[in-house]
C-alpha cells in the first residue's frame, strides 16, 4: 500500500515534469513567434530619412514668358513727278495743227515725257479748257484748246490732272462738260479731278492705290475770272470761295481715308515769284487738315519750294507753265518730284515723304511767229536754243530755294 502511494505520487511528479518542460518549451516558441514578428514589422515599415539641405530639391521658378514675335515689317514706296500748266495759246495749237485737221502735240512735249516716264506717277494742270475742236478753238483771254493735248499728255506718261482752274468756265456748262467727258473716257489712263456733274461727285473723293500705298488726289482752285456757274450747278469746278470750310473739311476726310493726301490748288498773284500771305496761310491750313503734297500754280512763274509742319508737308507754291507762248521769265517752268514711303510694322503705318526734288525747263519758240515750240530742260539747251541760259538758270534757281535751302536743285 505504502509503495503505490509512493508510485502514484512519482508518477505525478513525472507528469508534473513534463506538463512544465512543455510549458516552458511553448512559451520559448510563442515569445520567439511574438518577437519575430515584432522585428519582421519594424523592418518592413518604411523609415523617415532627413535629406541634407543641398540635397533638398530647387523650388521651381515661373516658367519663362513665351517670346512675342517680332510684327513683320513691310516697306514700299512710289515716286510722284509734277509739272505745271498746260497753257495752249492759239500758236501753240497752231503749231500743234496737221494737214487732216488733228492736232499733234507730242514733238513738243517728248522731252519732259521721257523724264515723266521715269517714275511712278506724273501730275500737271490743264489750264485751259478741253472743249474739242467742235465748239471752235479760241486763245487768250477766253480759251477753248484740241483735245489731242490731253491724248499726248496720256500718251507721254502722266497719270493725274487737275482741272479746276480760273478758266475753268471760259466756255460755259457745255465746254467744261466735254472736258469731263473726254477725261471720263480715259479714267483708266488719267485721274482727273477738279470739274463734276453732280453735287454727290463734288463730294466724293478719289482714291487710287500705287505699290500698296493709297492716295487721294484733290483739286480746288481759288475762282474762275468772275464767269458764274448757273445756278444751283456750283458744283461744276470746285471754288473755294466761300468754301475754304468744305475744302478743308474735305482734306481731313481724305486724310482718313487714304495714306497720302495730295492738293492740286490754283491759288496766288499772277507774274509774282513768291507767295502772298493768303498762300502761306492757306498752305499751313491744308497742311494741319491732313495735307502732304500740295501742288500749287496759277501765277505763270514759279515760285518756291517749301518744308511744312517738320517735314509732313511738301509745298510747290508754283510751278509755272508746262507750255506756253507767254514771255519771258514765264517760258520757264518747274519739274517736282518726291518719293512717298509706307512702313507697316505690325498694326502702326508711318509714311514719310523724301528726296524732294525741283529743277527748271524752258520753252522754246521761234521769234515773232513762234515756229517749232518745244519745252527743253535746262540740261538740254545751250546758247544757239536759248542764248544767256546759264545765267537764267542760275538767276530762276533761287527761287526755288528762296524760302528752304534744303530743297535739292537739279537731279532730273
Amino acid at each position: 500500500m505504502a509503495h503505490r502511494k509512493k508510485l502514484k505520487k512519482s508518477i505525478k511528479i513525472i507528469i508534473g515534469a513534463v506538463l512544465a518542460a512543455a510549458l516552458m518549451i511553448s512559451g520559448v516558441f510563442i515569445w520567439k513567434h511574438r518577437n519575430a514578428k515584432t522585428v519582421s514589422e519594424t523592418v518592413n515599415e518604411p523609415q523617415p530619412t532627413e535629406t541634407p539641405d543641398e540635397e533638398l530639391p530647387a523650388v521651381s521658378e515661373e516658367p519663362e514668358p513665351t517670346p512675342v514675335p517680332t510684327p513683320e515689317v513691310e516697306e514700299s514706296s512710289f515716286t510722284l513727278f509734277m509739272v505745271g500748266d498746260g497753257l495752249i495759246h492759239g500758236a501753240v495749237y497752231e503749231n500743234a495743227a496737221q494737214p487732216d485737221g488733228t492736232y499733234d502735240f507730242k514733238p513738243m512735249l517728248d522731252r519732259i515725257g521721257e523724264i515723266a516716264g521715269q517714275y511712278d506717277l506724273a501730275y500737271y494742270n490743264q489750264e485751259t479748257i478741253l472743249g474739242g475742236t467742235e465748239m471752235g478753238l479760241s486763245s487768250y483771254p477766253v480759251f477753248n484748246s484740241p483735245q489731242e493735248f490731253g491724248e499726248n499728255m496720256i500718251e507721254e506718261g502722266f497719270d493725274l490732272v487737275s482741272t479746276a482752274t480760273n478758266h475753268s468756265m471760259d466756255m460755259g456748262a457745255a465746254g467744261l462738260e466735254s472736258q469731263y467727258n473726254f477725261w471720263k473716257a480715259h479714267e483708266d489712263e488719267i485721274l482727273m479731278e477738279g470739274t463734276n456733274m453732280s453735287w454727290d461727285e463734288r463730294n466724293e473723293i478719289s482714291v487710287r492705290e500705287c505699290n500698296g500705298i493709297s492716295y487721294a488726289f484733290l483739286s480746288w482752285t481759288f475762282g474762275t475770272n468772275g464767269i458764274p456757274m448757273p445756278e444751283g450747278q456750283e458744283y461744276l469746278v470746285n471754288s473755294y470761295d466761300g468754301y475754304e470750310d468744305e475744302m478743308l473739311e474735305q482734306v481731313r476726310r481724305a486724310d482718313e481715308m487714304a495714306d497720302v493726301v495730295i492738293m492740286a490748288i490754283h491759288w496766288g498773284t499772277e507774274y509774282a515769284d513768291y507767295p502772298n500771305d493768303h498762300q502761306i496761310w492757306l498752305a499751313q491750313e491744308l497742311s494741319d487738315a491732313g495735307c502732304d503734297i500740295i501742288i500749287g500754280n496759277h501765277p505763270h512763274m514759279i515760285q518756291p519750294v517749301q518744308w511744312i509742319n517738320g517735314h509732313k508737308t511738301i509745298c510747290f507754291y508754283a510751278l509755272g507753265n508746262l507750255i506756253s507762248a507767254q514771255f519771258d521769265d514765264s517760258l520757264v517752268g518747274m519739274m517736282g518730284a518726291v518719293t512717298i514711303n509706307k512702313r507697316t510694322e505690325g498694326d502702326k503705318t508711318e509714311i514719310t515723304l523724301s528726296d524732294v526734288k525741283a529743277d527748271l525747263h524752258w520753252t522754246y519758240g521761234e521769234a515773232v511767229q513762234w515756229l517749232d515750240i518745244g519745252v527743253y530742260p535746262f540740261t538740254q539747251l545751250n546758247d544757239s536754243i536759248c542764248p544767256g541760259y546759264q545765267e537764267l538758270y542760275s538767276r530762276m534757281s533761287q527761287i526755288i530755294t528762296a524760302m528752304d535751302d534744303s530743297i535739292q536743285v537739279g537731279g532730273f
